[in-house]
Formats: structure tokens, sequence, C-alpha cells
């Protein structure tokens, strides 16, 4: 298995709905891709993750799973949204498990 961790920073004047909007699309995207095991999203209430608001967490069956899930279209228009409402960084960590 493959988890698939993706913190991603906003700049300031990105709103808490959209955060939860950012969230509520991850969330939608399990019944869109194949092979997913788990997914989990959030926003981060502890101030202490150096400006990275919103976490993504994917637990997929395979490294296949997770290389079909980059070009899916669905992942691809929440990627644009993201980068719409103000995405300024992000970190991606791949790790099998």
């Amino acid at each position: 298995m493959i988890d698939h961790i993706v913190l991603v920073k906003f700049g300031e004047s990105t709103t808490q709905e959209q955060l939860q909007e950012v969230v509520d699309r991850f969330k939608a995207l399990k019944s869109h891709l194949t092979g997913v095991v788990d997914i989990q999203a959030g926003i981060d209430f502890s101030g202490k993750s150096q400006g990275y608001r919103v976490l993504l967490s994917v637990r997929f069956e395979d490294r296949a799973s997770l290389e079909a899930y980059v070009p899916n279209p669905h992942h691809q228009a929440v990627a644009a949204y993201i980068r719409e409402v103000g995405r300024e960084d992000s970190i991606v960590v791949d790790i099998e498990i």
C-alpha cells in the first residue's frame, strides 16, 4: 500500500469557506478514483503547521493506483480550484507501507 500525503499552504486572502471547499473536494475524490483504500482531509487547527493549512492523506492499494490519480480529471479539477483560491506552496510525500 501507498500513503500519499499533501500539505497545502494558502495566501492570507483565502477564506475559511474556501479552505473548507478544498477539503470537501478532496474527500469527494474517493468516488472518482480506483484503488483508494481511504481518504482523509482537513484544516489545521493547531497553528503549528508553518502556514500549511490543509492536509490530504490518501491510502492507495498500490503504486499503479497512485500513478493513475495524478492525471485523473477529477483530481486535476481540484488542483485547479486550489490554485484559483490562492495556493502558495505544497509538500507531497509518498511512502510505501
